[in-house]
């Protein structure tokens, strides 16, 4: 019998948006097109490995790691595509190795039924994951965590707090249990809104990185390769990416991420009817003025 085959892709557990087996060359492209400090990849990567190479060995009463990988920073920043290159990244560094990624969904958990959603998660930690981590290696992505571990602290007294206290502490207390029993389990959470995550939550986090906003090298590395992936399909685009001026586009970008940067490209496609009918015609100067009309709207946000 395989004992694999816990939970067919077809039959998922609530809570359970997806189920990959690793590697994936899809996500392995994902985690290059992220571009940011290598240093920080290194880390990252380094980091998940250890959780497989270290925790079924040193005790934690030693090293008390609880396989939790947390990534905070803006939108846009590629924290999602970070975790899910992450996991296939680990995969990759274990060959022979059959990992599996799961990725949970958080919203689904949630119930205005009293008690509803404390029993939903650990359902989902204590038999989904767990049944899961008891076949084989897997990472598990947890996608903006706030809303399965919000602050205790900060939780007025409306709309059923008890329960959401409640969620909170099954998720810390399966926390605890999963680190005990399965030291082939890594957790790889995400957040916009850290403030708004239980301190008890991120103290079990064996490291938090912050996914930054590029500078400017980073911006001018992250328009080039939007570039060069249009140039694929328009070859005459790839003119542009050695292109005078090409520099200025990206200081331009500078305070964007790189989902804005990527949407800034498209923006100058559709410069004029002409351009959007032609990408092919598309120029620096069409691309630095999508780069300064994209930053406009974004100084314009903030500050409402």
């Amino acid at each position: 019998m395989n004992q694999r085959a816990t939970f067919s892709m077809d039959e998922r557990p609530k809570g359970i948006q997806r189920i990959r087996n690793l590697p994936d060359a899809a996500l392995g492209a994902l985690w290059d097109s992220i571009i940011i400090d290598e240093d920080m990849k290194r880390r990252l990567l380094s980091q998940a490995v250890l959780n497989f190479t270290m925790r079924g060995k040193v005790p934690r009463t030693v090293i008390p790691l609880h396989g939790v990988i947390m990534l905070t920073g803006v939108p846009g920043t590629g924290k999602t595509s970070l975790a899910r290159g992450l996991a296939h990244r680990v995969a990759t560094s274990f060959p022979g190795g059959r990992f599996r990624l799961l990725e949970v969904e958080p919203h689904s958990l949630a119930s205005a039924a009293h008690g509803k959603t404390q029993r939903a998660v650990t359902d989902l930690f204590a038999q989904s994951i767990a049944e899961a981590a008891a076949a084989g290696p897997i990472v598990v992505l947890l996608d903006e965590v706030e809303t399965l571990a919000a602050d205790r602290a900060k939780l007025s007294l409306e709309a059923n707090p008890i329960d959401v206290h409640r969620a909170t502490d099954a998720v810390l207390v399966q926390l605890d249990a999963l680190a005990e029993e399965h030291s082939n389990l890594l957790f790889i959470a995400t957040s916009n809104f850290p403030q708004a995550i239980d301190d008890a939550f991120l103290s079990r986090c064996d490291l938090i990185l912050e996914a930054p906003l590029p500078g400017s090298a980073a911006c001018v590395s992250i328009v080039k390769d939007c570039l060069a992936g249009l140039a694929k399909v328009y070859p005459a685009i790839g003119r542009l990416v050695e292109a005078p001026g090409i520099e200025e586009c990206g200081a331009a970008c500078v305070g964007l991420d790189g989902r804005a940067i990527r949407k800034m490209v498209a923006n100058a496609l559709a410069i004029d009817p002409e351009t959007a009918m032609n990408p092919e015609r598309v120029t620096i100067a069409a691309l630095l003025a999508a780069a300064r009309a994209a930053h406009k709207a974004r100084v314009k946000e903030t500050r409402r």
